[in-house]
């Protein structure tokens, strides 16, 4: 008997001492993430303050950019959507929807709309994606703009998105959703970075997505932003404010981005192609996409960028039900474990510099084997309440200041956003997402957790997950309400 108590307790101290570095190395990195977005926000509005669009308007050698929009039966809503992207502000660019095999009648309506044809259309298949069975375009100038393919379906966003890049005419492209709301000023913005940037080659830019239920929504554009009203997508509004205006635009000062968001990113096509395109077969291929151009522009000594810009310039809707949040982010955790795996050779490798010391090793670390961490915690947290080893008082304060010091951390996220860029017009708007913190450790970190841990059984037991087709209602020019991909 007392030779299995010492054995528990050797595990347990020797657990404790791994949790305790784990846990106060990840605060440190939080803590540093907080301080390097708030000096690259502050550096980024005071070259805004200078910054002109009118020479880019009218410039001749303003980049050319592609808007790759892969639509599945998105009909209740794709001529709406297409017309709201057409109206981008930038002068030149093309808008090349993939309806990536539908069987509802978006084809038919795009035809109709847009006085469309099927054309003969030179394109080099660079990448491999399902056939396509034609391409579109309209007979009116009006849209000339606008390109369709007709394709097999793929089965995700992925190999509609590689249709999209073969047939695309311009060096660089934007990736996003048929369904999402872009700023009119989205691509100016997105290259901006491109065209300033004194040495390296900008290789992508990414920006701040927010979630656009319970805006206010008028022919297609954002005319008042409001937090969600319902609470599991106001606690993905906090989580996103959380991740890309403290964490990737942390990381963004050292040239760290450690993925550009699917719904909205700016990609050098030269570099995407030659790193193989996106992954039909990740669940996770905007992340996956990021690490293959960064391991090829390594291996190519290419001095290259990725860049981030902190403004709100695409609105996507969130999951409204557990149901389809829990099909989201198992998807995204068993892309999570797909990248690192098949990437695992970067983790530490000096050939690729601060993406093999730093980047790479802070996924594995603090983003794969976070969850498993946690859980293990709890159980082994359970264990020891049941054997009566719990020191009740400190396992209380330890609990207290990890929840207050998560609260912090969103709050400050949330409210150095409102200062920054005023999104918000009331008070009590602000205050009401300066809330969602203090639930958000208690009811929605559990569920995370949870659905990461499901999605590692995915990726381990090879177990059948597809993307999904949920149903869509529709901007129209009402309040969103529920219409979201997973």
């Amino acid at each position: 008997m007392d030779s299995t108590t010492n054995i528990w307790d050797v595990i347990g101290n020797v657990y404790q001492g791994v949790v305790f570095a784990y846990g106060t190395i990840l605060l440190v990195i939080y803590a540093l993430l907080a301080v390097m977005s708030f000096i690259a926000i502050r550096l980024y509005r005071r070259r805004a303050k200078l910054a002109s669009f009118e020479n880019m308007l009218g410039s001749p050698l303003t980049p050319g950019i592609s808007v790759i929009a892969p639509a599945y039966n998105e009909g209740l809503s794709i001529i709406q959507n297409v017309r709201s992207l057409l109206t981008l502000n930038y002068p030149r660019f093309e808008i090349v929807l993939v309806n990536d095999g539908s069987t509802d009648n978006s084809l038919i309506q795009l035809i109709e709309a847009f006085d469309m044809v099927k054309v003969d259309y030179a394109y080099t298949i660079k990448i491999r994606c399902q056939r396509i069975r034609g391409i579109y375009k309209s007979t009116n100038p009006a849209y000339s703009r606008l390109l369709v393919i007709d394709k097999v379906n793929g089965k995700s966003k992925a190999d509609a998105s590689n249709a999209g890049i073969n047939v695309a005419n311009y060096d660089y492209f934007v990736c996003t959703d048929v369904d999402c709301i872009l700023d009119k000023n989205t691509l100016l913005k997105l290259v901006k970075p491109v065209i300033e940037e004194p040495k390296k080659r900008v290789i992508a830019t990414g920006a701040t997505l927010r979630i656009a239920n319970s805006c206010e929504i008028e022919q297609g554009v954002i005319v008042r932003m409001r937090p969600p009203r319902r609470l599991l997508p106001r606690f993905q509004e906090a989580e996103y404010v959380r991740a890309f205006v403290l964490g990737k635009m942390g990381w963004n000062l050292i040239n760290l981005v450690p993925n550009v968001s699917g719904g909205l990113g700016l990609f050098d096509k030269e570099v995407a192609i030659k790193a193989g395109g996106y992954d039909a077969q990740s669940f996770g291929e905007d992340m996956e996409l990021m690490v293959r151009m960064s391991r090829y522009a390594y291996e190519n000594k290419i001095d290259y960028a990725i860049r981030y810009i902190p403004e709100t310039l695409c609105w996507t809707e969130a999951p409204n039900t557990v149901k389809i949040f829990m099909r989201q982010r198992t998807r995204w955790a068993r892309g999570l474990a797909q990248l690192m795996y098949a990437h695992k050779g970067m983790v530490f490798n000096p050939r690729y510099g601060k993406v093999g010391w730093i980047l790479m090793p802070y996924n594995f670390f603090f983003e794969l084997i976070a969850p498993v961490i946690e859980l293990t915690g709890i159980i082994y947290y359970i264990v020891q309440i049941v054997r009566g080893a719990i020191n009740a008082e400190y396992a209380i304060l330890l609990l207290v200041f990890v929840y207050l010091y998560s609260v912090m951390i969103t709050t400050i996220a949330i409210l150095w956003d409102q200062l920054a860029f005023r999104h918000y017009k009331t008070m009590k708007e602000v205050l009401l997402l300066c809330t969602t913190p203090f639930m958000e450790f208690l009811l929605y970190h559990p569920m995370i957790v949870l659905f990461s841990i499901r999605g590692y059984y995915y990726f381990l037991t090879g177990k059948k997950h597809s993307w999904g087709n949920m149903q869509r209602q529709g901007f129209g020019n009402t309040t969103v309400q529920q219409k979201v991909a997973v």
